[in-house]
């Protein structure tokens, strides 16, 4: 009964948190209004995810957005200070991250995570989900990036998702 009624409970309890966070206000008809939706919609979008992967790990995926909200600090500032110093001194590249993630929706996170950290923008992920394509503002090593990408954000997808 309850399965059918919250099919989604962490993507009902996301939107029901986002709604609140965009709209930043706790008032009752916010939270009546973000509850309404929040129940509504996983419902009517199951058949957009048929095989959405199961979070096996709520403490790792906490402990993944921490991760993330850390780095997207830190990148903001290295940023900042790429742009304010000489132009000479940045070493944009191309760099491609072999992927071991499989589902799409994993994948789709791990594109953007990378993406939403400052300095690097995911372009491009291969038709056979195996290669995904960052450009980087500034690096010296791609070897180092991949592994940084990987270690941070892919192997704690895996746990996560499986």
């Amino acid at each position: 009964m309850t399965r059918s009624i919250l099919p989604r409970p962490f993507l009902s309890l996301s939107l029901l948190v986002i709604w609140l966070l965009v709209n930043m206000s706790l008032s009752l008809g916010q939270v009546l209004l973000g509850t309404v939706l929040a129940l509504a919609l996983p419902p009517l979008t199951l058949r957009f995810w048929p095989d959405a992967p199961a979070i096996r790990s709520l403490p790792k995926l906490v402990r993944y957005t921490l991760v993330f909200l850390y780095d997207v600090l830190i990148a903001n500032v290295q940023v900042a200070i790429w742009i304010l110093g000489p132009v000479s001194r940045l070493r944009p590249r191309w760099v491609f991250v072999p992927l071991e993630l499989e589902h799409p929706l994993s994948i789709t996170l791990l594109a953007a995570t990378v993406s939403l950290t400052p300095g690097t923008v995911s372009s491009h992920i291969s038709a056979d989900r195996r290669l995904l394509i960052v450009h980087c503002l500034h690096t010296l090593d791609d070897a180092e990036t991949v592994q940084q990408i990987k270690e941070r954000y892919e192997r704690p997808l895996k746990e996560i998702f499986g």
